[in-house]
């Protein structure tokens, strides 16, 4: 497995990577955002360390430009200790977030956790998958509604998504969605499943402040709603 670390602490880099090389993984270094992306596009890494405060290009605008042409994990490495600043990771792509100072040992838990969803998407070949009107293609990771337009979903995303809509009006518990996406039930958990489920939103909800498919249940989960009759037809 290929990683790429980037980050501007030239110590903190060397450290990092003489853990991942002596756990055995490869390892690439980029100091700046525009370095990043070069090499990104050059070497197309399994995963990539980011850090969040670099100076003239940020991490979280690293991640945008970086979810625009892939969807290789990202794991931020952040000082920022804020509950909105870590979501703010996450709605920009992030999949999993890690606050500095931190331990190697979680750093590389969370390492495997991330990698361990990647043999998963291809393991077994979904079916397209029909709710309603609303269809989801998971080997093209691709939303289509009655109106015939479609939306593109990055492999998580359209892994929740699938979850949701494979359980079309029951609830999912947040234990039970962290379980079976991401396989952990760390503390943070709550705030990782609403930052994809707002991003899903944002993709497939005609208003996102009125959501029509992703109903939140209050202290409990989330739904993909779906009228009796429609589920009924679906299911025949």
């Amino acid at each position: 497995m290929l990683i790429l670390i980037i980050d501007d602490d030239v110590l903190s880099v060397k450290l990092i990577s003489f853990l991942l090389q002596d756990t055995g993984y490869r390892v690439l270094q980029a100091y700046d955002g525009k370095e990043a992306l070069l090499i990104l596009r050059k070497y197309q890494p399994n995963l990539v360390l980011l850090d969040v405060s670099m100076p003239q290009m940020d991490g979280f605008e690293v991640c945008r430009w970086i979810r625009r042409t892939s969807d290789v994990p990202i794991i931020f490495l952040t000082a920022h200790v804020k509950p909105e600043e870590r979501v703010l990771g996450l709605q920009t792509g992030g999949d999993d977030y890690i606050v500095k100072p931190f331990d190697p040992h979680e750093l590389l838990a969370r390492i495997e956790a991330v990698l361990r969803r990647k043999p998963s998407e291809s393991a077994t070949t979904p079916l397209c998958l029909t709710r309603g009107h609303t269809t989801l293609d998971p080997l093209e990771h691709k939303v289509t509604f009655a109106d015939s337009h479609s939306v593109m979903l990055t492999p998580i995303e359209c892994r929740l998504l699938y979850y949701l809509m494979c359980n079309a009006g029951r609830v999912l518990l947040f234990d039970q969605i962290l379980d079976h996406i991401w396989g952990d039930r760390s503390t943070t958990g709550r705030n990782l499943i609403a930052a994809y489920i707002h991003r899903l939103r944002i993709k497939i909800e005609p208003d996102i402040t009125h959501p029509h498919y992703i109903l939140t249940v209050p202290d409990l989960g989330y739904k993909f709603a779906v009228c009796s009759e429609e589920l009924a037809e679906t299911q025949n």
